[in-house]
């Protein structure tokens, strides 16, 4: 439990991005956030995916960094063919 609030918890820090600003532009409670921020409960697939675009209206790059901690980095192909 606690993958996306994890990478969600990160992003705010690293980006200076408050709880309460994420909620608003959601259309949610802070309540929400604090609880997926502190792992006490995992956001669901839609909201994950509000998240980002709450996230990307703020700053994209926050938004891409969200993705990429979230769903890892894409494995390599190592075929040599």
């Amino acid at each position: 439990m606690g993958k996306a609030g994890k990478a969600l918890k990160q992003v705010l820090e690293s980006y200076g991005i408050s709880q309460n600003r994420v909620a608003v532009l959601m259309g949610i409670g802070r309540s929400n956030i604090y609880r997926w921020v502190n792992e006490i409960r995992d956001p669901g697939a839609e909201m994950v995916i509000q998240l980002r675009d709450a996230l990307y209206q703020i700053n994209p790059a926050a938004a891409e960094d969200f993705v990429k901690l979230y769903l890892g980095r894409p494995k390599q192909n190592n075929d040599s063919s």
